[in-house]
């Protein structure tokens, strides 16, 4: 992977660098719940939710990603990733055409002051970064995504855009844009349990 120093040289003009939140930037204990007959019959990591199909008579409840309270007191970066952030967004909050954003699959929690202390006592600048939340979009989360991307390549100027996340569908619909927009350069990372970052594609 590209060292620091490359990603500050190398970019002449524009670059949008999006991050994940579970499982790339974060480990926390929420989990989706898996509902039978209003009881819960699964609890999912990320990860597992992330492949998971419904049988019949399931439902999800998300009840716990939309807990402010839970993500602060159980979040923990992952320092390999969150490390990496906040360097981009010292470094590049320098220059207009260099771009920071998270793109979560989660909808809005119910504190987003909360919320965005959880960065902030790590020591994240949240002024900096805006937190798109795909999970008020009705589509499947790799779609909802890649819809939040493409806007955010429209209106800017941008000749680099690179994605950090650990589910792979979310990587390869964020590559499939690479055809729509033919004259950017889409560089995709992904992050594995232990925290290590990988290039895919």
């Amino acid at each position: 992977m590209l060292s620091f120093k490359q990603y500050l040289n190398e970019e002449v003009e524009g670059s949008l660098s999006i991050f994940d939140i579970d499982d790339t930037l974060f480990h926390s204990k929420s989990k989706v719940l898996v509902k039978k007959d209003g009881k819960t019959v699964k609890e999912l990591e990320p990860a597992e939710y992330n492949v998971y199909k419904l049988e019949s008579g399931e439902t999800y409840d998300f009840s716990q990603f939309r807990s402010s309270k839970i993500f602060y007191d159980t979040a923990r970066p992952i320092e390999t990733v969150f490390k990496l952030a906040k360097r981009m967004i010292a470094q590049f909050g320098k220059y207009v055409n260099k771009k920071i954003i998270i793109v979560t699959a989660r909808s809005d929690l119910d504190n987003k002051n909360l919320f965005l202390k959880t960065f902030q006592k790590y020591g994240f600048n949240t002024d900096k970064v805006h937190v798109y939340r795909a999970g008020n979009i009705s589509k499947p989360g790799a779609e909802a995504k890649k819809q939040i991307i493409r806007d955010q390549i429209k209106v800017g100027k941008y000749n680099i855009v690179r994605m950090f996340d650990d589910d792979h569908n979310n990587l390869n619909k964020f590559l499939d844009l690479a055809k729509e927009f033919t004259g950017i350069k889409f560089e995709a990372f992904a992050i594995t349990k232990q925290g290590q970052i990988q290039r895919y594609g």
